[in-house]
């Protein structure tokens, strides 16, 4: 297929290049052009603009930063509804809003296409491992015809219902991680200044009712003082805070040691 993708960052080029493998063109367009040097290297093919990434592609993925970004990528003078899109599909990766998923929902059905939300989980770690979980809103008939490719990027991928709801499934995640996240380091203290194996500790405890995903991925990050970052840690404050819980507290689970 003649795939277009928005976004090569942490998570994007290790998407873009799954893509790639599995036989698709791929066009690419990022704001910093460097970071597609080694997709264009690997066959993905340049585009000046997110206009001319949607222009040339039958399915245009985006995967960028905040809410704004995913605005202007979409609605900006050189955004993706600049150019025809009938009979194309939209598929929103990034974490952004119920509200504006919606709303791209909806511009994209009275320009004759398709869009769906589909923020993922599992970080630079599920990018790399195609083991994404996939959250999305929209469409059934949508879902379908892109599901092969979320096959290519993911193991876990479900429609969650319409416009938006890929977002709220999203927001539940979050909430959901973020006492995983607090959990794991609370234990990771107290485990230390007990002077117990850290390593021991957290093999045995994922064994248990204790097991969780943050603390299998991240701990062992932890241990090795490798705090390379898997997603923007401030996501949360600017976008869930604002939604369900006071920003200030966002940015408190976010600043944990992980």
């Amino acid at each position: 297929m003649k795939l277009g993708f928005i976004g090569t960052g942490v998570m994007g080029q290790a998407m873009v290049g799954h893509l790639l493998a599995a036989g698709h063109t791929v066009n690419v367009y990022n704001r910093t052009k460097a970071k597609t040097d080694e997709l264009v290297a690997n066959g993905a093919i340049w585009c000046d603009t997110p206009t001319e990434v949607a222009s040339e592609s039958e399915i245009i993925f985006t995967m960028v930063g905040y809410p704004s970004d995913v605005q202007e990528v979409y609605y900006g003078p050189q955004g993706i509804f600049q150019t025809t899109v009938t009979g194309k599909t939209l598929v929103d990766f990034t974490t952004s809003t119920p509200d504006l998923a919606e709303r791209i929902y909806q511009t994209a059905k009275e320009k004759g296409a398709a869009s769906i939300d589909a923020p993922v989980s599992g970080g630079d770690l599920g990018a790399r491992n195609a083991t994404l979980t996939i959250m999305v809103g929209g469409d059934e008939e949508a879902y379908q015809q892109v599901k092969p490719l979320f096959e290519v990027l993911g193991k876990t991928f479900q429609l969650q219902g319409g416009a938006g709801k890929g977002q709220h499934t999203k927001m539940a995640n979050q909430i959901m991680i973020a006492g995983t996240m607090t959990g794991m380091t609370e234990m990771l203290v107290y485990a230390n200044q007990a002077g117990l194996d850290l390593p021991r500790v957290i093999d045995t405890l994922s064994g248990g009712g204790a097991a969780n995903w943050s603390m299998t991925n991240y701990s062992p990050r932890i241990l090795k003082e490798d705090y390379s970052p898997g997603f923007l840690s401030n996501i949360s404050s600017k976008i869930w805070g604002s939604l369900w819980m006071k920003p200030r507290r966002w940015d408190w689970i976010c600043q944990a040691p992980l």
